[in-house]
């Protein structure tokens, strides 16, 4: 652990102790090698059924497991010295729950602060396949098959749901429910584009350049406020995410 800092050591060494530990990692963009002046450190701790956080509560205020809801679970936003450290509660419990769905393709999307789209279950995966292991032992799995061929639709599905409530916005002259759901349709498809490629992902800060949708970004810069602007600046961007021209909405397939 030599590049990081004897402060993080200390907490690192601190979370190990804890008992109820299974492991400690260091995760986002540290891990990754795409952290910039402003990343802080995401140190996470998985455990199995209890953690005893006595000692971490001690550095300052901690959300207890299921405080942040099942996949977040809980958590810390710490100082170590001039670092700001977050420190990830994971239950390897619900993590291999929630693998093994992934390996049949199946997977849900919660609602979470801070995202647009929701978080897939299957980011509990995808962390594990993007952290770097600091203590203990975690089993990491690549990218599921049966999830690369089954997730894309049921994104691409929410996608152009969204769409579809953009319209509705749109036509009633709501020009923030319309540029909402236009951008949370964005975050689904980007979803469904990686998941395509059998990439991870774990959460959206850069999902649009993993996913080559950036492009996507600069019509929001010329947003209309008028009823048939905004109808046609919906229909351009569903067409810059590849929508196909007078899609069927899904849910009225098979309908009257």
């Amino acid at each position: 652990m030599k590049d990081i800092p004897p402060e993080i050591v200390a907490l690192i060494d601190e979370l190990a102790g804890a008992p109820g530990t299974v492991a400690v990692v260091l995760g986002g963009s540290k891990a990754l090698g795409t952290s910039d002046a402003g990343s802080d450190w995401d140190i996470g701790l998985y455990y199995r059924d209890k953690i005893d956080l006595t000692a971490l509560a001690a550095r300052g205020t901690v959300h207890p497991p299921g405080t942040w809801g099942r996949l977040m679970n809980g958590g810390a936003w710490l100082r170590c010295g001039a670092e700001r450290v977050d420190v990830i509660f994971r239950d390897l419990n619900q993590v291999e729950y929630w693998t093994q769905r992934a390996e049949q393709g199946e997977f849900e999307v919660d609602h979470l602060l801070g995202y647009l789209a929701g978080v897939p279950t299957y980011l509990l995966t995808a962390e594990l396949a993007s952290c770097r292991v600091l203590y203990g032992h975690l089993h990491a799995v690549p990218f599921p098959a049966k999830l690369a061929t089954a997730a894309p639709s049921v994104w691409r599905f929410c996608r152009s749901f969204s769409l579809e409530y953009a319209r509705m916005h749109a036509r009633r002259g709501n020009c923030v429910g319309a540029a909402g759901q236009v951008a949370k349709a964005v975050m689904e498809e980007a979803h469904a584009r990686l998941c395509e490629q059998a990439l991870w992902i774990c959460n959206e800060k850069r999902i649009l350049q993993e996913a080559g949708l950036a492009p996507v970004s600069r019509p929001f810069g010329e947003f209309p406020s008028d009823q048939e602007g905004l109808e046609r600046w919906i229909d351009q961007i569903a067409h810059e995410l590849g929508v196909p021209e007078g899609e069927l909405a899904p849910w009225n397939i098979g309908g009257k």
